[in-house]
């Protein structure tokens, strides 16, 4: 069909004026995430990098994906869209630091059933701020505006993360033995997992999203829950370029600390945690009494106060943590690592204070 009475792509649900726009709004954003190796403008047909500029003796690459999940939900009822841009960046950076791999480039795929040109760019600034948090670069995206697929004003995000290490640098180490001490570093809230189940207490408490925090004050629910995942990338790269001592790294995503921590032990080793030695965000607290979980839930589910985990020798213990916390973050004794037959496993000592 043709002239006037014809269909147009806007009348199927796609503007085309309106993606144009984003992307010229969000021009100024992605700009401000340059970094040494990436200083083009977006809009090419992929995203450049020149790994030559970062003069890496003998890089090999680290690649990771992830998404948000349920937490968007969240987000979309509570009208808060900007941090979710954050937990898209740390999801992915935070699994290449665990390698020892500094992050170097960053991608996101944000898919709407129409778009919102001002919620995408609340979006996009997140995404970016989550890449100056991490020292790396936003080379590109892709916006997809499918009508029929997603109800109006909802949206879904993937974010694609890819650094680089020194091959002698790699983590884990080989290294990791019984009687090596395992520091916790704290997390910001509930991060990016468990959100399905998160939801479901809200529901059953009979709060909104817009009702006032029942655990944090000054707050709406929404916003406390919505308290982006921390990115750990620049501490955890500062103190191993001091210390040289980290073994390995974890990041306590989906799953908690049942299968996140084995991930990076070798056979004949498991981690015996002290879970009284964790100081639990409040959030925590009120998610198990008002859902009725239990301590073997909230472990297999949330991070319950430690995002991430470093092993470390005994003796470079003090020096590693200190290292850490002059980077900014808040360090725990967290467990040590054990000979077991059946490891690897996270065994469990103590109990959560909630």
């Amino acid at each position: 069909m043709n002239g006037k009475n014809g269909l147009t792509y806007r009348d199927a649900g796609v503007d085309i004026d309106a993606g144009n726009a984003l992307v010229d709004r969000i021009k100024p954003l992605v700009k401000a995430t340059r970094r040494i190796g990436a200083d083009a403008d977006i809009g090419g047909f992929g995203g450049l990098f020149d790994l030559a500029a970062c003069k890496f003796r003998d890089p090999v690459l680290v690649a990771a994906n992830d998404g948000v999940g349920t937490k968007l939900a969240v987000a979309i009822e509570a009208g808060i869209h900007g941090f979710v841009g954050i937990d898209l960046v740390a999801m992915s950076v935070n699994d290449l630091v665990v390698q020892g791999a500094e992050p170097l480039f960053f991608l996101d795929y944000f898919a709407t059933g129409r778009l919102s040109v001002d919620t995408a760019a609340e979006v996009v600034a997140g995404i970016a701020e989550g890449c100056k948090m991490a020292g790396c670069a936003l080379i590109g995206g892709e916006t997809a505006e499918m009508p029929g697929m997603y109800k109006d004003g909802d949206y879904d995000l993937a974010g694609f993360a890819v650094g680089a290490v020194e091959r002698d640098g790699i983590l884990p180490r080989d290294s990791v033995r019984d009687g090596d001490v395992i520091l916790g570093i704290a997390s910001s809230g509930v991060h990016s997992n468990g959100f399905s189940l998160v939801r479901k207490i809200v529901e059953h408490s009979g709060l909104s999203y817009a009702a006032p925090s029942p655990f944090s004050d000054g707050e709406t629910l929404g916003a406390a829950l919505t308290v982006p995942t921390r990115i750990y990338v620049k501490p955890v790269l500062v103190a191993q370029k001091e210390t040289g001592a980290i073994k390995a790294l974890a990041h306590i995503t989906g799953g908690g600390f049942v299968d996140n921590i084995p991930r990076v032990l070798p056979a004949g080793l498991s981690a015996r945690v002290d879970l009284s030695a964790v100081k639990v965000p409040k959030v925590f607290g009120w998610l198990a009494k008002v859902g009725g979980l239990d301590q073997a839930e909230l472990v297999r589910t949330f991070n319950c106060g430690i995002g991430m985990i470093a092993v470390v020798a005994p003796e470079d213990t003090d020096r590693v943590a200190a290292a850490l916390v002059a980077a900014g973050e808040n360090v725990v004794r967290f467990g040590e690592m054990i000979a077991d037959p059946e490891g690897p496993r996270t065994l469990f000592d103590g109990e959560l204070t909630l």
